[in-house]
């Protein structure tokens, strides 16, 4: 009964309100803190949106495709398929113990085939549109378990599986075109109330470059090297290339020793340990020498692996001079320094690079005199004019890698024939399901174990009929986290992902919460999707966004301060925490712990002070429910008092300050109680709805006891006498070590928790506390507040 409370209603009259929390993927360790944290914010968001008279979504799923279950599942010799059932019960059995109002009726699962039929139905709409392809690709390869891996199965160079220190191989793989969209993906985040941590996290992943892509004759060849700069400027100071030992160029040149020493050195080494600024520069000449195009003079061809073969064409002019990068490297192999930019000051290009834009060009031809800004546009204009290039753009974003050669992930839907080469399996045959198999472990191939399956794989082509093979790669954990919030608006079709009518009422997501580390790669995929589909017509023309806000929560740490992790030792497990204190102490300890978004230090001991307060608020309710203490009506100061909890709650919550809201419910109770005064049920009523969606549980209870009709989680928020909380303002002068370091406006209810925070956030004393420690925080009611360092 409880669980028809949270289902959401399609097309019900009352304002809809989308909350999703993301999914999580369902370990064999359970739920944990994290995920408690993050759920149970949502959750609060949710009951009281619910209360405040919204229709709510607030659905779950699972996220349970991927490669812990497949490894948990060789390592056990059980199948993932009944591994990810059991999991998949013991979340649920969890987050029902600890009172999240999901909408269990619309839950979904990415490895359920009527699911991932529409995941691959999604896989057919790229390739239709020419945005994804297969093709040659360098992958991490484990030479032991010859299989593929990706970057998190790669841990400190070494293969997770095994230890066997890990290779660059190139491989045949299915590519998403996701930088086709980086334009889009930059421009759309207009349209959203994305926090401006997450917008600039997205634009800095996609890392849009404006430059120009120059042609650079190869002496003694008939053919030329295409480089990528954002200085186009600065070509008259180009001294050598650089090429990517991934380079087509370099293919050619491996009969030399030293270069096939060098590119199998960099074979070992992943993107971001080639990348990284610190790490000292190696490379080998190549033999070759080009032509700088706008000197004429002859300039060395390098390689080395600070090139990657993704940045532009893998191949760059090095211009030593204004490149610190460049200039490092020129340094150590003795190559020339040409200066093109006349700094305004005095420079030492002997000991440094000159990376600056104002100046004076020299040394440039036509371009002596101007300034760098304007030299970069007479630069394209004339790189046009002579045939040599143009303006062109680079991003850091990087086409996604879309295959895995693994057992457990959606097939991917798709047949090869030596007549028509690649086809796509025809709609009415979707889903392509993923065959229930004894064995699953790697091939001795690399490919996936699909591979091995000759029933399955051996099929017909759909468009001559002739005999071909399914793909055996399946799809990337990300494949379903990628579209899953529109299945929720209709988890049940059987005829497209999801209805057009019921996006068209449910979306855009209106708050989406989830982890930091999920603002880049996960969010990009996601938007990219959408945006395609969007493009495609297959979901609601109107709504150009599928999130219009999102909100990143913080982390907890463990007990001994690092984060928490099974290596570390140090997870905390909610099922224990529950049996000892309560779901709802539990979940008003995490929120209480700090800032929504800060990092939190585990505390044990305040979670006993949560479960105390508690308690203390049910015996205050056992003592006044019904006019058990032979007093009628509430007195005038708790009913002020009482007012303005249920307007500072209600302005609290939206803004995810759960630490203030429940600060100010402890205050408020404290200040009840010392009033001595009576309280009616009427008033008790009103703080058991602001504590509901908090502590759930001891709510609903107290809730019965208080003559409360129905559920309160049905009740509508309650209202206030605006007469009541027109309490005055006042002004607190902030100190620290005794020193006036501010001023700050504040209310005269407002708990000190609250006051604090807000004094910390101004500049002047945030600059004056410093990185010291606070030993102690002095507080007179509405005067002054004093930080001890």
């Amino acid at each position: 009964m409880m669980d028809a409370l949270f289902q959401a209603i399609d097309f019900d009259p009352r304002d809809k309100a989308y909350v999703l929390v993301e999914f999580p993927y369902p370990s064999g360790s359970g739920l944990h803190i994290g995920h408690a944290f993050a759920f149970t914010s949502g959750d609060i968001y949710a009951r009281f949106l619910r209360m405040r008279g919204k229709n709510v979504l607030f659905p779950m799923g699972w996220d349970a495709f991927g490669l812990p279950t497949e490894n948990y599942a060789i390592r056990t010799g059980r199948k993932p398929q009944d591994v990810t059932r059991e999991n998949t019960d013991t979340f649920r059995r969890q987050m029902k113990t600890l009172g999240l109002s999901f909408d269990w009726s619309r839950e979904i699962n990415s490895s359920d085939p009527a699911f991932y039929r529409w995941t691959q139905w999604i896989f057919i709409k790229l390739f239709e549109k020419g945005l994804t392809v297969k093709q040659e690709m360098p992958i991490n390869w484990c030479p032991k378990d010859k299989i593929g891996l990706a970057n998190e199965e790669v841990v400190n160079g070494r293969c997770e599986r095994c230890g066997t220190l890990v290779i660059r191989r190139l491989i045949n793989q299915w590519v998403v075109k996701i930088t086709a969209y980086a334009d889009k993906l930059i421009e759309g985040l207009e349209a959203t109330d994305f926090i401006e941590k997450v917008k600039t996290a997205q634009i800095n992943w996609i890392g849009k470059s404006q430059g120009a892509r120059i042609r650079v004759p190869v002496s003694g060849r008939e053919t030329s090297i295409e480089v990528f700069t954002t200085r186009p400027d600065t070509l008259w100071g180009a001294t050598f290339l650089v090429l990517a030992p991934e380079h087509p160029l370099v293919a050619g040149l491996m009969n030399d020793p030293a270069i096939a020493r060098y590119v199998e050195s960099a074979a070992h080494l992943s993107d971001l340990e080639r990348s990284e600024a610190e790490r000292e520069k190696s490379g080998v000449f190549s033999g070759l020498t080009a032509v700088n195009p706008a000197t004429g003079a002859p300039i060395p061809v390098w390689i080395s692996d600070f090139i990657l073969p993704g940045y532009g064409s893998g191949a760059i002019m090095a211009v030593p001079a204004h490149d610190e990068r460049d200039h490092v490297f020129a340094k150590k192999f003795g190559l020339p320094v040409i200066p093109v930019v006349l700094p305004p000051q005095e420079w030492d290009f002997d000991r440094a690079a000159y990376t600056g834009l104002e100046g004076r060009m020299i040394n440039s031809g036509f371009l002596n005199g101007l300034t760098p800004r304007e030299a970069f546009s007479e630069t394209v204009l004339w790189l046009e004019r002579q045939g040599l290039g143009g303006p062109a753009s680079s991003y850091h974003l990087r086409d996604w890698i879309f295959s895995r050669q693994h057992y457990w992930g959606e097939p991917i839907p798709m047949v090869y024939c030596e007549t028509d080469g690649w086809q796509p399996v025809p709609e009415a045959q979707l889903p392509v399901v993923l065959p229930d198999v004894e064995k699953y472990q790697p091939t001795e191939t690399g490919e996936s174990p699909l591979a091995n399956i000759k029933e399955w794989v051996e099929t017909t082509c759909p468009r001559c009929g002739g005999p071909a093979r399914r793909e055996t790669d399946t799809m990337p954990n990300w494949a379903g986290s990628d579209w899953y919030f529109l299945r929720y608006t209709d988890p049940h079709n059987d005829r497209a992902l999801a209805d057009m009518e019921k996006m068209r009422y449910w979306l855009p997501v209106d708050v989406y919460i989830g982890g930091d580390e999920h603002n880049t790669l996960h969010l990009l995929y996601s938007r990219f999707i959408y945006l395609f589909l969007h493009d495609l017509g297959a979901v609601p023309s109107q709504i150009p966004e599928p999130y219009q806000k999102r909100l990143s929560h913080g982390v907890i740490l463990g007990p001994d301060g690092a984060r928490m992790s099974k290596t570390h030792g140090n997870v905390v497990a909610p099922d224990e925490l529950i049996e000892r204190f309560g779901a709802d102490a539990l979940r008003m300890y995490l929120m209480f712990l700090g800032p929504f978004d800060a990092t939190l230090a585990w505390n044990e001991r305040a979670l006993l002070g949560v479960k105390r307060y508690l308690d203390r608020f049910l015996a205050f309710v056992d003592e006044h429910a019904g006019g058990s203490m032979g007093k009628s009506g509430t007195g005038p100061a708790t009913r002020a008092i009482i007012d303005r909890l249920v307007r500072s709650v209600g302005e609290d919550i939206p803004a995810f300050k759960f630490n203030t809201a429940i600060a100010k419910q402890m205050e408020a109770l404290n200040s009840i109680i010392e009033s001595s005064e009576a309280v009616d049920d009427t008033y008790l009523q009103k703080i058991i709805q602001v504590l509901a969606p908090f502590a759930p549980f001891l709510a609903e209870a107290c809730w019965a006891k208080a003559g409360g009709s129905g559920s309160v989680h049905a009740s509508r928020w309650p209202s206030f006498d605006p007469g009541l909380v027109q309490e005055r303002q006042v002004t607190i002068s902030v100190q620290v070590n005794g020193k006036l370091r501010g001023l700050l406006k504040a209310r005269t209810d407002d708990p000190q928790d609250s006051v604090v925070e807000a004094a910390r956030a101004l500049e002047s004393v945030s600059r004056a506390i410093g990185g010291a420690d606070v030993k102690k925080i002095i507080y007179v009611q509405g005067r002054t507040l004093n930080f001890v360092t």
